[in-house]
């Protein structure tokens, strides 16, 4: 009997990083876990690694950025204690070499497909008077760098949008939060760092996945506002908020080198 027994958690993006390593995790707690992403082979190469160990899990295939398809989705997935949007990308480049396709789909997986899975989850919760919705942002959300308009802008409005989700549902017993990484040593950077700079120049700060999922399961079903990783990224956030402009000018050259 784990901390998690009884609890039906959807994970969105979970075919490998964070999210496999979640899912992975809460069913160790005891929780019936639906895994969602694109590629079923994946998906299905989870799910019987939580099946060996004695978990729960189902699968779901979902593009979250077709949101004509997250209808269809829910009606498989059914009612969850816990959604965790994990499902998402991005690409560094300049503004003016960014792509409007690459453009449109960070927004669509990043934004868009997040905003629907939540809608689709509240009613359900707010009838049973509880439930829990983690949206996995960035430290980019909060520190805008070079070479990361776009992606950051993605974040930026998932930070947005959860800060005001958590007020509209304060006294309807969901709890909203926030996971904002620096980065992680997983395969978001074989899309997101195709020159192989940034992670060359980031190797030494990498954040390991299994840290990161642990302290996202740690906090499910509390009311815990936001995760930051790590703590001294997070302070440096901080900073940028109180000294723009002095932040900007002092670490501009160290945010270049992606």
């Amino acid at each position: 009997m784990g901390r998690l027994t009884g609890k039906r958690i959807w994970i969105t993006g979970a075919s490998g990083g964070i999210g496999e390593k979640m899912s992975c995790l809460a069913a160790e707690e005891g929780a019936e876990v639906i895994i969602s992403a694109r590629r079923v082979e994946k998906l299905t190469s989870v799910k019987e690694k939580i099946m060996s160990a004695g978990g729960v899990c189902h699968i779901t295939q979902l593009d979250v950025s077709q949101l004509e398809d997250i209808d269809r989705a829910y009606e498989e997935v059914g009612p969850v204690d816990i959604l965790v949007n994990n499902a998402g990308f991005g690409v560094f480049d300049l503004v003016e070499d960014a792509s409007i396709g690459e453009m449109v789909s960070m927004f669509e997986v990043n934004v868009f497909g997040l905003i629907a899975c939540t809608k689709k989850v509240i009613p359900e919760m707010k009838q049973r008077g509880q439930g829990h919705i983690i949206n996995i942002a960035s430290q980019a959300g909060k520190i805008a760098t070079p070479k990361s308009a776009i992606y950051s802008a993605s974040k930026h409005a998932v930070l947005g949008f959860s800060n005001s989700l958590r007020m509209e549902l304060a006294d309807s017993g969901i709890h909203v939060t926030t996971v904002n990484p620096g980065p992680i040593a997983t395969d978001f950077f074989t899309i997101a760092d195709r020159s192989g700079e940034y992670v060359k120049n980031v190797d030494f700060m990498m954040l390991s996945a299994d840290k990161v999922a642990g302290k996202v399961v740690s906090a499910m079903m509390t009311k815990k506002r936001e995760i930051n990783l790590p703590g001294w990224m997070n302070a440096g956030s901080k900073l940028y908020q109180l000294f723009p402009f002095l932040f900007e000018k002092a670490a501009r050259k160290a945010m270049m080198k992606k």
